[in-house]
């Protein structure tokens, strides 16, 4: 199996790539290329270096895998159809051009993290380095369990759309070879392996800011979101309301005054902000001209936008602080300005955010409604509409799904999320034509306008070479011949 091949030879390139990052502040002396040169507890750091490095690319998560959660939705849009983001957004691919980056990026990251997984417990530590062993177990377990959800919700139905029985991806837990050559299991059985990842991992992991890098609360925010996407609401609550609680202990929403600048700060244990776990990227180490901050700049590539129907929902309230972020070129189109450089940085170099304070209370928020707990629906989501406009409040209101959902897209746009906010809910996604003289070139251009869970171009379809390669593998519902 192809993909397979490049996974096991993977770890060499960790060697090559994250020697740049400095941010890391660890100087690999050795190799961590087979299962037998994990002797120490600095190979394990420097395997997960190699892990968070391969993060870092622009066809995973310093792109493409946050992107395409947005493109495909209704409120972001490809530019044109010539963008990068413009197969996506028109849903182009057909099984013999689907994209292969998402499949082997995610089970490169997946394969590394099972070389410590399988070899960490074997280590004889000293007992005051117990904390730092369970740590670095617990980022490779996070991490693993974020690869594999992600793989799960881009090529598997969604879990509540036929209880998890349809195809998800293969459950890799070992060292493959090039004769690996595994079948697909469920979405119910990969979901079963991502929580127990994730649980796991949030037993394990310090609590302690770690710049670019998981820690707990990181871990109960996304585990709080793969129990959204399950529907098992009351687990969500629970662990969304944990994260909460433990995170606020030094992390803490931005002010409304912060939070058209607080993109660009430079994260730290004195003043960690709101971003639970981001991508760092620096001038001397980044994915440069492909990365989201330049792919979402007027002054970049200009490649993806956000709708005129998005536009005229968040100016509703011409006071919502989130309007700060949006930049504009000329009277044409309006871009999200989330992607800021830290200081003394390009746009290109911009880090990542990928799990936010925020989301925790928009999880909270929307498992409270769906268990019917009003009231802390209604608490969780006021922090959000609060810091928005403090002249708003939900207190006194019967929140909705819809409200929730409302809020949610407003919130997190442009990070990678609304595809499947409306997809996994069994909703449909509707790109509607609206004229916006603030944007007045902005119109959409794809034949596919509306859609729900029964489209077949949701999923991508499994890489033609890995169809090619391996007989037990099955290809997506309408890919096939």
């Amino acid at each position: 199996m192809k993909v397979f091949k490049y996974l096991f030879i993977s770890s060499i390139m960790f060697a090559v790539t994250s020697c740049g990052n400095d941010w890391l502040d660890l100087a690999p002396s050795t190799q961590v290329d087979t299962e037998t040169s994990i002797n120490v507890l600095s190979d394990i750091e420097f395997t997960l270096n190699g892990i968070y490095s391969t993060m870092q690319s622009s066809d995973a998560y310093s792109g493409r895998l946050v992107y395409y959660g947005d493109v495909t939705g209704d409120d972001m849009q490809a530019v044109s159809s010539t963008k990068r983001t413009g197969n996506y957004y028109r849903f182009n691919f057909t099984k013999d051009n689907g994209p292969s980056s998402h499949w082997s990026y995610l089970y490169s990251i997946i394969q590394n993290c099972n070389l410590i997984l399988m070899n960490v417990d074997k280590l004889s530590i000293d007992e005051d380095e117990t904390e730092y062993k369970n740590d670095l177990k617990g980022q490779a377990l996070a991490i693993r369990g974020m690869a594999l959800f992600d793989l799960t919700r881009i090529f598997g139905y969604p879990y509540l759309k036929d209880n998890g029985a349809s195809l998800g991806v293969p459950i890799v837990k070992e060292l493959s070879t090039i004769d690996s050559k595994p079948a697909r299991n469920t979405v119910a059985e990969c979901y079963t392996e991502i929580i127990s990842d994730l649980k796991n991992s949030t037993e394990l992991l310090s609590g302690d800011f770690n710049k670019g890098k998981v820690n707990r609360w990181a871990a109960m925010t996304l585990l709080s979101r793969v129990y959204l996407y399950k529907g098992e609401y009351n687990e969500a609550l629970t662990m969304a309301e944990n994260a909460i609680k433990g995170a606020e202990k030094g992390y803490a929403l931005w002010t409304n005054e912060e939070y058209p600048t607080a993109w660009g700060n430079d994260a730290s244990a004195s003043n960690p902000g709101e971003i639970l776990f981001e991508i760092v990227n620096l001038t001397t180490d980044s994915p440069g001209k492909e990365s989201m901050g330049y792919l979402n700049s007027y002054n970049g590539y200009d490649d993806m936008c956000i709708t005129c129907s998005f536009y005229q929902l968040l100016k509703k309230d011409p006071k919502d602080v989130r309007l700060k972020i949006l930049s504009f070129d000329k009277k044409y189109y309006a871009y999200v300005n989330k992607y800021q450089p830290q200081q003394g940085e390009n746009i290109t170099d911009a880090n990542i955010p990928l799990i936010r304070l925020s989301e925790a209370y928009l999880n909270a928020a929307e498992a409270a409604v769906q268990t019917g707990d009003n009231a802390k629906a209604v608490k969780y989501l006021n922090s959000i509409v609060q810091r928005a406009n403090p002249e708003n409040s939900v207190e006194g209101k019967t929140l909705t799904l819809e409200n929730v959902l409302d809020e949610r897209r407003k919130e997190l746009v442009a990070e990678g999320h609304r595809m499947y906010d409306v997809i996994r809910n069994g909703m449909t996604v509707k790109r509607i034509d609206v004229k916006d003289s603030d944007i007045n070139k902005t119109k959409h251009n794809t034949a596919y306008m509306e859609y729900d869970w029964n489209f077949h171009k949701i999923l991508l379809p499994i890489p033609k070479k890995e169809m090619d390669a391996n007989p037990n593998m099955k290809q997506n519902p309408g890919y096939v011949d």
